[in-house]
């Protein structure tokens, strides 16, 4: 399969990216109902060459219980042309297996160049990668073959202690840096315990992954600006799953995950299945294009967000994806009011005193939602009392807060082999 690239193309005009997409796309269904046996069987009623952007709604979704019953199915290449096979996050169920032939790695690597060069990153920076890429976890195989492909120098220090990136930002002079936003903020106080100042060290850009940045109106959220005043850098959002091998990310005008026209086709869709219109939140589906090995059609993601069309600042035409309010699987209905559980820890984190915390939910005979939030508290001064007043302004709804020790928490959301805090958990399932 050729990986075709259109440089520029998220600053054309709506009708040329609309026929690049058409052709990209016809291709797509194409090879999928010619090489994937679950497609060939899925398809079999369909003419792949009617099939175009205004239709493609009409086409069914694949989800991740495809992976779980067609995992074999699904693969479109023998498979003695796959060259990686990595796990998801698995961070609402079981993790699913996905593999990437060596044109798969390829279109990765070209994605990851084109998103960090939106953010303004360049052959001259020097980048720390806190990420792992081991334990077949993708982003960090994959951020360093977007650095690379872009031509600036890698620092791949991994899932290290805070002493291991500390010496390796005061050794190397990274100028940026790709990690989880938890742990680059507790770097950045690890680093003033020390006596380093993290504003003198050089890291202009920080690219947030794994965890959300921004609210529902683009306001940086209290995490994102705390990282900014410990750094003194920029920080940027990003979007991937393993499934679709597709990142989308924030450009210098922070505003929404820039959408590559070339690379993924994505719709936002309501509770009955259908297409919503820009601005209206509903659940992401991707269509990613120009995969060879496991390639996906109208892929439900099952996280919540919306899209937005205007014309960026940055000059760039292409749609942008908005900050992911929650995950379809987390929703949680509580006394009549229906809210995700970042929401809630939005006001968390604007609450002077709160330490670390997670929430727990069980489902009771009316299909309510028993609703608890667990919280260490920095400010021995505070109640749970005054917590779930602040949560009840805020949401309307008035949880039941339970204090508990920092070791506690931390023992809860932080397991040996998880790869960022587990703040979620459903009363009954294992922690």
């Amino acid at each position: 399969m050729e990986l075709h690239r259109y440089p520029g193309v998220e600053y054309r005009d709506a009708e040329e990216v609309r026929r690049i997409q058409e052709g990209l796309l016809k291709e797509h269904i194409a090879y999928i109902a010619g090489n994937s046996r679950f497609y060939h069987s899925l398809l079999s009623s369909r003419d792949p060459v009617s099939v175009n952007l205004m239709n493609l709604h009409s086409l069914p979704f694949t989800d991740k219980s495809s992976f779980e019953d067609n995992e074999s199915d699904l693969l479109a290449v023998q498979m003695s042309e796959i060259v990686d096979i990595v796990l998801s996050s698995g961070t609402t169920g079981r993790p699913t297996r996905v593999m990437y032939t060596e044109h798969d790695l390829r279109r990765l690597a070209y994605n990851e160049e084109i998103s960090f060069a939106s953010c303004g990153i360049t052959r001259d920076d020097v980048v720390l990668l806190t990420c792992t890429i081991d334990r077949c976890f993708v982003a960090g195989l994959a951020y360093f073959l977007g650095v690379r492909s872009l031509g600036a120098a890698a620092i791949r220090n991994g899932n290290n202690s805070f002493a291991s990136h500390m010496e390796m930002i005061e050794r190397m002079n990274p100028t940026a840096i790709v990690g989880v936003p938890s742990f680059i903020r507790k770097l950045g106080i690890f680093m003033m315990s020390k006596g380093k100042d993290p504003r003198s060290s050089g890291v202009k850009r920080i690219i947030c992954i794994g965890e959300p940045l921004r609210s529902r109106d683009m306001r940086l959220l209290k995490m994102g600006c705390d990282i900014e005043e410990i750094w003194s850098a920029r920080v940027f959002s990003t979007y991937a799953s393993s499934e679709i091998i597709t990142t989308f990310c924030e450009c210098t005008a922070q505003k929404g995950g820039h959408l590559h026209p070339e690379l993924a086709i994505v719709e936002i869709i309501g509770e009955d299945g259908d297409p919503v219109p820009a601005g209206v939140e509903g659940e992401v589906v991707v269509t990613p294009l120009m995969v060879e090995g496991m390639p996906l059609l109208r892929f439900r993601t099952g996280d919540v967000s919306f899209l937005i069309d205007e014309p960026c600042e940055c000059g760039r035409t292409s749609t942008r994806i908005g900050p992911i309010i929650g995950r379809k699987k987390q929703m949680i209905k509580f006394k009549g009011t229906t809210l995700y559980p970042q929401s809630i820890y939005t006001v968390l984190d604007e609450i002077p005193g709160v330490g670390d915390y997670f929430i727990s939910v069980g489902a009771d005979f009316d299909l309510s939602h028993e609703l608890k939030v667990h919280v260490s508290l920095s400010d021995p001064g505070m109640t749970g009392e005054e917590i779930a007043d602040r949560l009840q302004a805020q949401l309307r709804v008035k949880p039941e807060v339970c204090v508990s020790t920092e070791e506690n928490i931390k023992r809860t959301i932080y397991s040996e082999n998880s790869r960022k805090p587990k703040r979620f958990f459903e009363i009954g399932k294992e922690k």
